[in-house]
């Protein structure tokens, strides 16, 4: 159960930051600064509970990698998408009358744009956090919370810079992107998130991709 609620807390930091960072704060380069800032933190708060995924593409692509067990799969996406909802919650009543605008996304480069930056951010939290060269690494976190950031400076005006199902989730419930336009961060994200695997196990030796102990940091799978 801790594990579920590391990963419920997590993704509502990370969820609420970028809702209340999106609505009513202004432009320019606070959002994708705070965003990353929250997923770092996050990152480095539940590493060693949970693994810090905070994103169900990012559960699916550790599931592949092994180092997590299949009946907690389901039970990390289910708290993820909880958490996204509940801390949408949280923005509305916190920036309410404030009138919100849908972004409008043209399909293809939006799907491309998700696509790129799911994968390098699956990517970056396969070979930072998993990878045994890598393993005990102190930057695992500032790794991934930089790749966040940098997608949302990068694409963030063609896509909204979402790269997570959950999240997804919470900005449709705000608002930020209409609901007809979830089916694209969902088909992204996913797909990016099992390339990132297929790939990170191919350039990988198979002694990398054996499961480590628990209690090996940083994104150890606890029992």
């Amino acid at each position: 159960m801790n594990k579920y609620v590391a990963e419920f807390i997590g993704t509502f930091f990370l969820v609420f930051t970028i809702g209340c960072t999106s609505i009513g704060a202004g432009a320019g380069v606070i959002a994708p600064l705070a965003i990353g800032a929250a997923l770092m933190v996050m990152v480095y708060a539940g590493g060693h509970i949970s693994g810090a995924h905070y994103n169900p593409a990012v559960t699916l692509a550790i599931w592949m990698r092994g180092r997590v067990n299949t009946a907690d799969v389901l039970p990390y996406i289910i708290s993820q998408l909880i958490a996204a909802a509940l801390a949408a919650a949280a923005v509305k009543f916190l920036r309410a009358g404030i009138v919100v605008t849908p972004i409008t996304p043209k399909i293809g480069a939006a799907l491309l744009a998700e696509f790129l930056f799911t994968f390098a951010l699956a990517y970056v939290v396969l070979n930072s956090a998993t990878a045994e060269g890598t393993s005990g690494n102190s930057f695992y976190g500032l790794a991934i919370g930089m790749t966040v950031m940098t997608g949302a400076f990068a694409v963030g005006d063609i896509s909204g810079g979402v790269f997570n199902p959950a999240v997804a989730i919470g900005i449709s419930i705000l608002g930020v992107s209409s609901w007809s336009n979830l089916w694209i961060y969902l088909l992204a994200t996913f797909v990016a998130a099992a390339i990132a695997a297929f790939v990170f196990n191919w350039i990988n030796p198979p002694a990398q991709t054996t499961p480590i102990a628990t209690g090996e940091p940083p994104y150890e799978t606890p029992p």
